[in-house]
């Protein structure tokens, strides 16, 4: 993780780089915070922005990140290799745009977000670690080649989405702020870069979009609002 902590921080102050103390972080975030505790993960959201508020903090919101993307394309490529393995269709897996997977073969496809391996959450790591990076765009930006951190960012908000549209997960009001935070910083990133890179499939499909969805109550009985992603991102990534 020290990758990321040699320009982190900014405003003339000394950089945090020490990769001892990122893995603490590290651990301490993924086994204190989580599902298993019983306190709103808004709250736990709050408690880990403010754990990783310097160079190594953010450096471990750009892991949590990456780790969280990646666990979860490996979970969806063990699930097709096993419908194939048992006389099925061979699906494409591709991390640029998980909807036509979905599309294609949701109902045999379980959504893998709540339970991947390394105790990650959705609603509390992730959305915590894409508020850190948000905060820190322009110094990420300067720190290191950008691009890795920002598909990882879009293959996330891919893969919450299709959950909703595809694989059955309610929306929720954690679920709209997870997606609402991936926008954001993933907006705020583009921004800091001199030459963004192109859209992925998956995310100018999304901006095409204009479906509008209840979003319920974290006990899943009252609607709350509503969540139009198309009419968060178009605004978010056009300008």
């Amino acid at each position: 993780m020290g990758w990321l902590g040699r320009v982190l921080g900014g405003g003339g102050r000394q950089v945090q780089d020490d990769p001892v103390r990122q893995a603490a972080l590290l651990t301490e975030v993924r086994q204190r915070y989580g599902a298993h505790l019983a306190v709103r993960s808004a709250e736990q959201v709050a408690e880990i922005v403010r754990r990783l508020d310097d160079g190594d903090g953010a450096a471990v919101a750009a892991a949590i990140v990456g780790e969280f993307a990646d666990a979860a394309h490996a979970d969806l490529l063990a699930q097709t290799a096993e419908l194939y393995r048992r006389g099925g269709h061979r699906f494409p897996v591709d991390r640029r745009n998980y909807r036509p997977l979905w599309r294609a073969a949701g109902a045999q496809l379980h959504w893998p977000l709540f339970a991947l391996p390394g105790g990650l959450h959705p609603y509390v790591h992730v959305t915590a670690a894409a508020t850190v990076i948000g905060g820190r765009a322009p110094q990420f930006v300067r720190a290191t080649d950008p691009h890795p951190l920002l598909a990882c960012l879009f293959e996330v908000l891919d893969l919450t989405t299709c959950g909703w549209e595809y694989g059955r997960v309610r929306v929720d009001h954690d679920g709209a702020s997870l997606v609402g935070r991936l926008i954001s910083t993933a907006r705020d990133v583009r921004a800091a870069m001199k030459e963004p890179p192109s859209l992925p499939p998956s995310t100018r499909e999304l901006m095409r979009s204009n479906r509008t969805v209840n979003v319920f109550d974290l006990t899943g009985d009252r609607v709350v609002g509503t969540i139009n992603v198309g009419a968060e991102l178009r605004p978010a990534l056009l300008t």
